[in-house]
């Protein structure tokens, strides 16, 4: 949900867009179905789903057989959190967007209402782009300046969803739920799918999701 409405964000300010996924174990892989729905929904110039298998680090309930938990959302980091994903990503965003010639970097990172994760924060997103500029030909060569945007980093979930609503998101084409089942209904349960439903109370609107509680 927060990746489309930065998708749509973007799109909005006139940026041509190309959406980047990855296949990276991720016990939730239906949310690769459900990134492909929103990028062609909201006109995406290119799609990619990049396979790396973080599986073979483990260390998270999403990549291993650690059972992911459904009592609330945790105090502190989670173990929904995968070691460095988020820098991961972003690393290879940073080559594709090298080799687009783009300068601009989109990611819906939330330091609001989220789970705790380290790479979701501000501090994060700032010490990546300095690092982005010093890491890449066309930074150093001052053919142009990275630029991380973080639209929704200092929004509610319930600012989220009211937002994604004004931009047009069909938030049916979304998926949220780190452990659905095989119909790939959510749990409703776990930390992201209680994030959710919190959201959608407080905006005082009705999740358009099936849950299997």
């Amino acid at each position: 949900m927060d990746s489309a409405t930065t998708l749509a964000f973007a799109r909005r300010a006139r940026f041509e867009c190309f959406a980047l996924s990855f296949d990276y174990g991720q016990r939730h892989r239906i949310e690769l179905q459900a990134a492909a729905r929103v990028a062609a929904s909201l006109g995406a110039a290119k799609h990619l789903i990049v396979p790396i298998d973080l599986r073979v680090f483990g260390g998270s309930a999403l990549t291993s057989e650690i059972d992911v938990p459904k009592t609330g959302v945790a105090e502190g980091v989670p173990v929904t959190y995968v070691p460095a994903r988020n820098t991961i990503f972003l690393a290879l965003a940073l080559a594709w967007a090298e080799v687009l010639g783009s300068s601009d970097i989109f990611m819906g990172v939330n330091a609001i209402d989220y789970s705790g994760y380290p790479d979701c924060r501000p501090e994060f997103i700032d010490a990546f782009e300095r690092m982005a500029n010093l890491a890449t030909k066309a930074g150093v060569e001052g053919r142009t300046r990275i630029q991380i945007h973080a639209p929704l980093i200092k929004l509610s979930k319930s600012e989220i969803i009211k937002l994604a609503r004004e931009l047009g998101v069909d938030l049916r084409l979304t998926h949220s739920c780190y452990d659905p089942d095989e119909r790939g209904r959510a749990c409703g349960l776990c930390d992201s799918c209680r994030l959710r439903l919190k959201g959608f109370a407080d905006a005082e609107l009705q999740d358009p999701l099936e849950y299997r509680k």
